[in-house]
């Protein structure tokens, strides 16, 4: 079975600054290196539809979703906080990132694709109930797995994120929901800032400390994501992929390496395969080394096509 590559111009289009490191060329960047590996045109693609606000509801209050929509400009740029600001193309850029989410868990679940990778931007794990911050205005990797649990009929679904910055965001949409487990392994201390501590089947946040490499790193998934998630048995997994935790990266200061993201996946595939019928759905995060961003997705995406 295929894996769906689900992404859109618009997201280019989306700019918070001027040589800001969340940039434009970060999906370009990725696209290129998935046709360089000669992966591009084996991929099924998929254009993310423009969702409509209220699809974000089953994570933020209506009222979040209305600032958020009327603080869109016509011309020039808002900032909503110290890092995250709209251009008049914001707005249509993380509605198609919400679309995204909600497309590709539609195609996975009906059987269409294996999994999916949507490379869209802005992120989203930031994002929290009620505000904008880090990059983030939508919790499009919650987004998606509240979508599989209340129009897919799955009763216990996983989200799994990488990224060298924890998901908060995350974490505040999915507290509370016995049927959500969410694994995250992040710099600590580092933006942004506090975890909420572990709760067995539903939490399992792992901080690493500034200059953690790969034994570190492999340690903290296979002591105690790998455990929870063999017990918890997802019938779905998605997954925050941020690619900032590379050693190259320079907005962060843990020592991954390409071959630690081809690994995680590997060990994501493999719970998948063994609970979830192999069901995954990946969503871009960060990464702002673009050389390391590209070889780094790309590994990523390859894994999903199981072509290593």
């Amino acid at each position: 079975m295929p894996t769906a590559l689900i992404t859109h111009n618009d997201c280019v289009l989306h700019e918070i600054s001027p040589g800001h490191p969340e940039s434009p060329q970060r999906i370009g960047a990725i696209l290129d290196q998935l046709k360089k590996q000669d992966l591009y045109d084996y991929l099924t693609h998929f254009d993310a539809p423009i969702a409509q606000p209220e699809q974000a509801s089953s994570c933020h209050p209506q009222s979040y979703i209305d600032a958020i929509v009327a603080s869109s400009p016509e011309s020039g740029s808002v900032q909503l906080d110290a890092d995250t600001a709209m251009n008049p193309h914001s707005l249509t850029a993380a509605l198609r990132g919400v679309g995204a989410a909600v497309k590709a868990t539609d195609v996975v679940m009906s059987g269409e694709v294996d999994n999916a990778f949507c490379a869209v931007r802005p992120p989203g794990h930031h994002a929290e109930k009620s505000e904008a911050m880090g990059f983030c205005f939508f919790g499009n990797i919650a987004i998606a797995a509240k979508h599989a649990l209340d129009n897919h009929g799955l009763k216990r679904v996983a989200i799994l994120d990488f990224d060298v910055h924890h998901g908060n965001g995350t974490e505040d949409l999915v507290e509370g929901d016995s049927r959500i487990l969410f694994c995250s392994s992040f710099q600590h201390p580092f933006y942004p800032g506090n975890y909420r501590p572990n709760v067995a089947g539903q939490r399992v946040n792992v901080p690493l400390a500034a200059g953690s490499g790969s034994d570190d790193f492999r340690h903290a998934i296979l002591e105690h994501w790998v455990p929870a998630l063999e017990k918890f048995k997802p019938q779905m997994i998605f997954i925050s992929a941020g690619f900032d935790a590379h050693a190259e990266d320079p907005l962060a200061q843990l020592a991954l390496g390409d071959n630690d993201f081809v690994w995680v996946t590997q060990q994501i595939m493999s719970i998948a395969d063994k609970h979830a019928n192999g069901r995954i759905v990946s969503m871009l995060e960060g990464g702002y080394s673009l050389p390391a961003l590209a070889r780094s997705a790309s590994a990523h995406v390859r894994e999903l096509m199981k072509l290593s």
